[in-house]
């Protein structure tokens, strides 16, 4: 007769599939919960320490962790020298394993006391899943509720070949892998232990980064191709996403999410995070084309729409205000192609509305995340360069106008001060070198991605046209020469924000003193290359 044993934390359609076993002639072995959870389905299950001789002991941190357990996984029944090795010892085969691991994820985010925590490390259990899965040419390992019916149907039509037992085997190694992964960041994450050694105070500096670093994520799906369609691309979350993350929106309506459609939503997220009124934000190929805050929604929506209108088609719009009907109207009497709508939500009248709109019947993508503008913790951002990865916490740093400093003999008056607060905002989500100009909290013209600032500065002169008369200029970085001043000034612009730091700052001022612009110093960068 077969042995099966079975042993998990997650027991939803345990007892199905443990009678299916029983059904097809597997005798069943069981431990601790999953035990009293068969025999009280009136299933003929044994407990472990019949197998084992050995009572469950150490408050359950011992209970599989013995030859006759991992004997039976490990022993390869082909070869004489193990059989006769489990005959001398007693110990007989176990041809398949059920296991799924103690909730460690879902313990250390509710931030328990550390000893707590650590007892929800599972020992036993990955363990199991590792000799099971060495040895997939005998044993079938089941790692995930999702697996029941699949192994069920095959036992069941004749049993499972080398290679169903092998692709179980695979997904049993990525089960423990990212298990021992989310332990790993735990630890990491850990405070330091005191350093009582006599190492220099540089030495003792701590790093936000551990030395070992093994990031933990799961596969959401495949995505129809990347950047370009030759590409193969696919999403994977974090094993937690965030509320606030993308990773937890939904989609309502529209055709699947392609990589790049991801990419431009992320980008939206974040730059409509920034503000707290109501507030829309336009992007194409993840820099901002339009963006507006006001003190009504719609007004949002439309001043921020009318920043650039031809850029606006085919971009991605998003919204900090659950979107309703008046909302929804304005977008379809405005907006043309659209490739999503990101919200906090949207209410059914204006949900029935977009959808009906025939531009947007069967494409459009609405995307609902009701944890939009929630805290989130801080984020690692990871970028892949050959042969290795960059790791950073990204920049969600709020804006701080009472660190500014004003340079020039000229202040900015209030209605500046509050353009130069949104000149901010948006330009830490253009990419370097990033100008952007803003009037009456509206983005009238953005230059982003240039190798020299005063070409950033010219492109989004060209956009903003005479809207930039009496405005505010955002930079991202510090002005290298006093000519990107100049430049800006030339536009009409009254105000400018940007970080200072270069040694030619005092030129700079100097220039914005001659034109009579108020420029302020944030002394904080906010590159995005």
């Amino acid at each position: 007769m077969p042995r099966a044993l079975l042993s998990v934390t997650d027991k939803t359609g345990l007892s199905a599939f443990a009678a299916g076993l029983a059904e097809v002639g597997y005798e069943l072995i069981s431990t601790g919960g999953t035990l009293k959870h068969l025999q009280d389905a009136g299933l003929p299950a044994i407990g472990i320490e019949q197998v084992t001789g050995f009572p469950e002991m150490l408050d359950g941190r011992v209970k599989t962790l013995h030859p006759k357990v991992h004997g039976g996984l490990l022993g390869r029944t082909d070869l004489p020298e193990h059989a006769a090795a489990m005959a001398e010892h007693g110990i007989e085969p176990i041809d398949l394993v059920c296991v799924n691991l103690y909730r460690f994820e879902e313990t250390a985010a509710k931030g328990l006391p550390e000893a707590e925590t650590v007892e929800q490390i599972d020992i036993g259990g990955p363990s199991m899943l590792r000799s099971a899965a060495k040895n997939y040419e005998r044993v079938a390992v089941v790692t995930s509720v999702d697996q029941y019916d699949g192994v069920l149907a095959k036992l069941k039509a004749g049993g499972l070949s080398t290679g169903d037992r092998r692709d179980l085997a695979a997904a049993a190694f990525a089960t423990t892998a990212s298990y021992d992964a989310a332990i790993a960041g735990w630890f990491a994450d850990l405070p330091a232990s005191e350093d009582t050694s006599e190492a220099t105070a540089a030495d003792k500096e701590p790093s936000p980064f551990p030395n070992r670093f093994a990031p933990l994520f799961l596969k959401r799906g495949d995505l129809p191709y990347g950047e370009n369609p030759h590409q193969p691309a696919a999403f994977y979350t974090d094993s937690s996403p965030g509320p606030e993350s993308l990773a937890a929106a939904e989609q309502l309506h529209g055709k699947g999410l392609s990589y790049n459609n991801l990419l431009d939503l992320d980008a939206a997220r974040a730059l409509i995070r920034e503000f707290d009124a109501p507030a829309c934000a336009v992007l194409k190929h993840t820099n901002p084309c339009g963006c507006a805050e006001h003190e009504d929604a719609v007004a949002a929506f439309e001043r921020a729409y009318a920043g650039d209108p031809v850029s606006a088609f085919g971009s991605i719009i998003a919204v900090n205000r659950r979107v309703n009907r008046e909302l929804a109207e304005a977008i379809c009497a405005t907006a043309g192609f659209v490739e999503s709508l990101l919200a906090p939500g949207f209410d059914e009248d204006a949900l029935a509305l977009l959808t009906s709109k025939p531009v947007w019947k069967k494409n459009v993508r609405l995307m609902s995340l009701p944890g939009l503008l929630e805290p989130a913790e801080i984020m690692t951002d990871l970028r892949r360069v050959s042969g290795g990865l960059l790791a950073q916490h990204r920049d969600e740093a709020a804006v701080d106008p009472s660190m500014w400093e004003c340079k020039t003999e000229r202040q900015p008056t209030e209605a500046e001060r509050a353009d130069l607060i949104f000149a901010q905002r948006v330009v830490k989500h253009l990419k370097s070198n990033a100008i952007c100009y803003v009037n009456d909290r509206q983005l009238v013209g953005a230059g982003a991605g240039q190798m020299s600032r005063l070409d950033s500065a010219k492109i989004a002169a060209e956009k903003a046209g005479d809207r930039a008369q009496g405005g505010a200029c955002g930079s991202d970085a510090f002005f290298p020469f006093r000519d990107g001043v100049d430049a800006v000034a030339a536009t009409g612009v009254t105000a400018i924000v940007q970080p200072g730091g270069s040694k030619r700052d005092d030129e700079s001022v100097a220039a914005a003193n001659e034109h009579g612009v108020a420029m302020l110093f944030t002394g904080r960068r906010h590159f995005r290359h």
